[in-house]
C-alpha cells in the first residue's frame, strides 16, 4: 500500500510507521506531521537553534531506523518519538559534559558562530562569482579546517557526522570548524 495514493492526513501515526519500511512517503508524512513539534521540544531544552536542528535530524534518523521495531500496543507513536528525543538529549548532555571538561583541561575556548559571521558568509556567497570566491577562501585554509568547514557549512553535516567522517572526536570536529570559521571571518573582513 502506497501512501502517495492515499490521503496521508487520514492515516494514523502508527500506521504511517508500519508502512515506513516499504514506503518512503509514509515516513515523509510522519516527519512532516511531527518535525515542528520535535524541533520546538529540542529548542526549548537546548536554547540553541543549531543544536536543536541537529538533534531534530538525529531524532528522525533514529526514528526511521527504528520504525520497523515500533509496536503500537506499547504506546502512541508520538510518545515513542518523544522517548527518542529524550534519549538524544540525554546523550547530548553527556557528550557536552565530557567535551566541556576536555576543553577546560586543554584550555580550548568555545567559538560560537555569531549572526555577523553568518551574514558575512551569506554576503560572501551573494557576491558575483560566489563559487569561485568561496572556494578560493576555503582553499586557503589548512586541509583539516577546509574539509570540516565545507562539511558543516556547505554540506550541512552535524558535528557527529564530521567526527565520524574524519575518525576524530566531536570536540575536535567542533574545533576544526571553529578555527576555520575564525580564519574565514578574518579574511572576509579583510576583503571588504
Amino acid at each position: 500500500m502506497e501512501v502517495r495514493t492515499l490521503d496521508s492526513e487520514s492515516i494514523s501515526d502508527e500506521r504511517l510507521l508500519e508502512l515506513a519500511g516499504d514506503d518512503r512517503a509514509a515516513f515523509a508524512a510522519f516527519y512532516r506531521r511531527h518535525v515542528e513539534w520535535v524541533l520546538r521540544f529540542c529548542a526549548r531544552r537546548t536554547r540553541d537553534v543549531e543544536v536543536a536542528a541537529d538533534l531534530t535530524a538525529e531524532v528522525f534518523a533514529a526514528a526511521l531506523l527504528s520504525a520497523p521495531r515500533f509496536r503500537a500496543e506499547r504506546g502512541s507513536a508520538r510518545n515513542w518519538l518523544l522517548g527518542i528525543a529524550i534519549h538524544k538529549l540525554a546523550n547530548l548532555e553527556r557528550r557536552g559534559a565530557v567535551e566541556r571538561r576536555a576543553r577546560q583541561r586543554l584550555g580550548i575556548e568555545t567559538y560560537a558562530l555569531t549572526a555577523a559571521d553568518r551574514r558575512g558568509f551569506d554576503e560572501l556567497l551573494a557576491i558575483d562569482g560566489p563559487e569561485e570566491l568561496a572556494l578560493g577562501l576555503l582553499d586557503r585554509l589548512p586541509d583539516d579546517q577546509r574539509l570540516a568547514v565545507r562539511a558543516r557549512v556547505i554540506d550541512g553535516r552535524s558535528y557527529n557526522e564530521i567526527a565520524e567522517m574524519f575518525a576524530i572526536n566531536e570536540a575536535t570536529a567542533r574545533k576544526r570548524v571553529s578555527r576555520g570559521l575564525e580564519a574565514l571571518r578574518a579574511r572576509i573582513g579583510g576583503s571588504r
